[in-house]
Parts: C-alpha cells; sequence; structure tokens
C-alpha cells in the first residue's frame, strides 16, 4: 500500500509539473521534506551500502532540476517539466533498480525518492534565486466561500 501511495504522489506531482504550475516555496519544499522524514524513520540501520545511491539519486535530482523550465506568469515564477526532465526521471529509475540488483542492501524507497527530490530542490532553487523573479504566493483555501 506505502508504494501504490508514493506513486500515486510522484505521478500527480509529475502531472502538474508537466502542465506547468506556479513555483512557490512550500511546494518546492514540502516534497522533499515529507518523504526524507519518513525516510528516514524507515531506516532501521543505515549501511553504508546506502551511500552510492543515495549520491547517485541526489545527483540525478540535481540534474533533473536543471532541465525544469523556469519562466515568469503573472508577475512571478513558474516551473514546467520539459521532455529532458522526463528522460532524466527514467534514467533515475533505471539506476535505482540497477542498484537494488547488484547491492545487498538499499534504502528506503521514500528516503531514496526525497534524496533525490531534495537534489532537485537545490537546482531548481538556485536557478529561482538566481531568476530576480519572486516566488509565486501560497495558494490560500478558504473552504470554497467567495474567490481565492
Amino acid at each position: 500500500m506505502t508504494y501504490l501511495l508514493i506513486a500515486a504522489g510522484v505521478l500527480y506531482v509529475l502531472v502538474r509539473r508537466f502542465r506547468g504550475e506556479p513555483l512557490n516555496a512550500r511546494d518546492l519544499l514540502a516534497p522533499p521534506a515529507f518523504l526524507l522524514f519518513f525516510g528516514i524513520r524507515a531506516v532501521d540501520e543505515f549501511h553504508l551500502a546506502y551511500l552510492l545511491p543515495l549520491a547517485a539519486g541526489f545527483a540525478f535530482g540535481a540534474l533533473r532540476g536543471m532541465t525544469i523550465r523556469l519562466f515568469e506568469r503573472d508577475g512571478h515564477l513558474w516551473q514546467r517539466y520539459t521532455p529532458w526532465t522526463l528522460l532524466v526521471w527514467v534514467a533515475s529509475i533505471g539506476a535505482s533498480f540497477g542498484f537494488v540488483a547488484l547491492l545487498d542492501h538499499h534504502a528506503p524507497t521514500q528516503l531514496s525518492i526525497g534524496v533525490s527530490m531534495l537534489g532537485e530542490l537545490c537546482a531548481v532553487g538556485a536557478k529561482a534565486l538566481t531568476s530576480g523573479l519572486p516566488f509565486a504566493p501560497e495558494r490560500v483555501s478558504n473552504g470554497g466561500h467567495g474567490t481565492s
């Protein structure tokens, strides 16, 4: 069930980001923070064999972040995944399966994806901060009353 929820969450993020969405700090920070929190909690004992796959995951995430297109819309930053982003996702998933096949131990899925998303956050965050454009404002939910 956990893997299904993770897959659904990742698919949701992928679809939103391929369509393009405002880039706000919360949406940039929340997915890696959530996955890292639960991934670290899932680790019973840290194995040195985790280091290489986690480092590769971070590197693939940073590379993926470099492929994301940032642009201005409505006076603030937006992001959109590109076909290159998808290619890096596919390569990183293939590398993850390769590490699982080669190593006796593999880090929990949440931790692996969280580290990868942290790499993406670092690259996108650096691009965003150097763009000179403001992050998008947080979306405000008002319980369906009026406009947000």
